[in-house]
């Protein structure tokens, strides 16, 4: 019965999307306000017969209704509870379907706030709204449906499960919160192009979109740092980026929006880059739907894709739409979106934001073309060519490279103008300290590399910058005696600025563990209970391996004593190998998956993986990494989000 109310929600939200395009026709051919009322009350009604339909489909999940296809292949029984409400999105349809489910959250949350204040934008943002709702809409009704039955002909005792990789905490909130940044996109989109046809970008406009931008802005850098903590503590390679097309997808738009929040704050001041900033707002939507396309075209084959069907010339479709669309009407308003004013002097702060810009979508366009030039060499001659990750870093490395001394830069120059003289004193404290760390690099490292010697003197130079403007404010905010108050006020007093220099050193954090990836060392080997082997100034000793049965698979145990050059104990690693599904009578069906362990600290991990094992030798196959400095990977991103959470907060005065 469940099932059924969903099915027909699905539908009625079809029906009712559509009717709204026919009171918008009316609103605009009778110019009368009881017509974009009516068709406000349609977008809003899709968007509750979606949350209908979503929660349908979780009752499904939570009672395992096999009866439903969707069900039946991503649970089963044994399936933990709540990892069956993960299943939501571990499916073609049942993402889809999520995907509309926080596109109309977003979507209530627009008119009953923004719109609200912006009536102007009403009408332009529910038909592109709408546009966009029927286009997923009707996905789910006709090409993926999560309440499709099961054939009447096969009764289904108990489902197929949840894959392995994906029974894991952070895989389970990672998809959501990225899709909460990727759907939420589609705000800012609606709101560029609707203000640039209405005409009508306001200084309430752009603060408005800032806001917006800060919160997917946060969801997405949140989405894409608990992927990477995903892969390197659930994938079992060591590392936390390889430059996957689905990765790459994530990233594009996490750039450009980036770079629309730093050129909306010179749009913000001084009313510049109307046209720069409206490519921006909607390339980011647009590069969702490429990396949406690629994900689930089926053109490409990865751990994060989904190719149950294919989809692809319906995103295609979708995606050619967009970009012509918001063509046609960047070319139609391109002198509304013209300035008079210009950046009078590159030594400014607005030319410091230019010059992070230009560096970013730089960067976003390297990614875009070793990511496509694989499809698009298949599809001109049959001929698929791999681009490795050797491409993405030696292109990036040296582009993130300028990007982190920019963003020492960026706090050192002043709005309009910077003299010569002030230049020089401010950026004297940041060079000396650059130089310096630089200089005990090269003395104490025991291998020069240039890489790491420009990211050390850079990561010297924009934290001295930063910390050098906070510690100029809290001289100026300084009131009180107590030293906490004073730099609790001094935070207080300028949200917005503030917590984007949090976030930027969040993504210093984030280079030194990049630094770190040079110095990592691997190597497998095999052991038997009570061997030993040397390697990386520890000693590997293997007590056990045991096994054991649980509810949902098959366990093999190993249990590896670390000791340091002390002969002292260090730590006890215990990394397994699963079989899931290991009761199935069919080998094919049964999973393997290696459960790693690690050791970790603030300067290093001890990685290990229990690669194999063979039972009738009692040999066990495993492969040990040392990493270091990824905590900070880890410890950057959190400060990302925090600082990004901080400047979202409405601040007491204007930048």
């Amino acid at each position: 019965m469940i099932s059924q109310i969903g099915s027909v929600a699905i539908s009625l939200a079809g029906g009712l999307i559509f009717s709204s395009f026919f009171f918008l026709g009316l609103y605009k051919y009778f110019n009368n306000k009881s017509y974009l009322l009516v068709a406000e009350r349609a977008v809003l009604s899709t968007c509750y017969s979606l949350f209908l339909a979503f929660f349908c489909l979780l009752n499904e999940l939570l009672v395992s209704n096999f009866n439903l296809q969707y069900v039946a292949q991503y649970t089963s029984y044994e399936t933990p509870t709540f990892f069956k409400v993960t299943a939501l999105w571990a499916g073609q349809a049942g993402s889809l379907l999520f995907w509309s489910f926080i596109t109309a959250l977003f979507t209530v949350a627009y008119i009953f706030t923004t719109l609200k204040k912006m009536k102007n934008l009403k009408f332009h943002s529910y038909l592109i709204l709408a546009f966009i709702f029927s286009f997923f809409i009707l996905l789910t009704n006709f090409i993926a449906n999560p309440f499709e039955p099961v054939s009447s002909d096969i009764i289904v005792q108990n489902g197929n499960g949840l894959n392995p990789l994906l029974q894991n905490f952070f895989m389970a909130i990672h998809p959501p919160i990225l899709y909460v940044g990727f759907t939420g996109s589609a705000i800012i989109f609606v709101m560029a192009l609707a203000a640039s046809i209405s005409k009508d970008i306001s200084f309430e406009w752009v603060q408005s979109i800032r806001r917006w931008s800060l919160f997917v802005w946060t969801f997405l850098s949140a989405g894409i740092i608990l992927g990477g903590y995903w892969a390197y503590n659930e994938l079992g390679w060591g590392g936390y980026w390889a430059w996957d097309p689905v990765e790459n997808s994530s990233l594009m738009p996490w750039l450009t929006l980036t770079a629309f929040i730093h050129s909306s704050m010179i749009q913000e001041k001084r009313g510049m880059l109307k046209k720069w900033n409206f490519l921006l707002a909607t390339s980011t939507y647009i590069l969702v739907i490429l990396g949406t396309f690629i994900t689930r075209s089926g053109i490409i084959s990865s751990v994060h894709s989904f190719t149950a069907e294919n989809l692809g010339p319906m995103f295609f479709t979708f995606l050619a739409l967009l970009v012509l669309y918001t063509i046609f009407w960047f070319i139609k308003r391109k002198s509304y979106l013209d300035t008079d004013d210009k950046i009078d002097s590159f030594t400014s702060r607005e030319g410091g934001f230019l010059y992070n810009n230009l560096i970013l979508i730089l960067m976003c366009f390297t990614i875009m073309w070793g990511t496509l030039f694989p499809i698009l060499s298949e599809a001109w001659d049959g001929n698929k060519i791999y681009v490795g990750a050797s491409y993405f870093n030696q292109l990036n490395i040296p582009i993130g490279l300028v990007l982190l001394f920019l963003m020492g830069i960026g706090p050192l120059l002043s709005w309009n103008y910077t003299s010569k003289s002030v230049l020089l004193s401010r950026f004297k404290t940041p060079m000396i300290s650059s130089f310096f760390t630089g200089l005990i690099y090269i003395i104490f490292s025991g291998l020069f590399q240039l890489y790491v010697f420009v990211a050390i003197m850079g990561v010297a130079f924009t934290l001295t910058s930063i910390l050098g403007e906070f510690y100029k404010s809290y001289r100026k905010q300084k009131r009180s005696s107590n030293f906490f108050k004073s730099l609790l006020e001094m935070f207080l007093s300028n949200r917005h600025k503030n917590g984007g220099y949090i976030v930027h050193i969040g993504i210093v954090l984030l280079f030194i563990g990049f630094i770190g990836r040079a110095f990592e060392v691997e190597k497998e080997f095999s052991l038997s209970p009570g061997e030993q082997i040397y390697f990386s100034n520890y000693i590997f000793k293997l007590n056990s391996i045991n096994s054991e049965a649980r509810d949902n698979h098959y366990a093999f145990l190993s249990d590896i004593d670390v000791i340091d050059n002390n002969n002292e104990l260090l730590t006890n690693l215990k990394p397994e190998k699963r079989i899931y599904f290991y009761w199935n009578s069919d080998p094919e069906k049964r999973q393997p998956h290696s459960e790693l362990d690690i050791y970790s600290t603030i300067q290093k991990d001890i990685y290990s993986i229990f690669s194999a094992y063979d039972a009738k030798k009692n040999i066990g196959y495993f492969k040990i990494m040392i990493n270091p400095l990824v905590n900070w990977v880890w410890i950057g991103g959190i400060l990302m989000v925090i600082g990004s959470l901080f400047a979202f907060w409405p601040s007491r005065r204007v930048i």
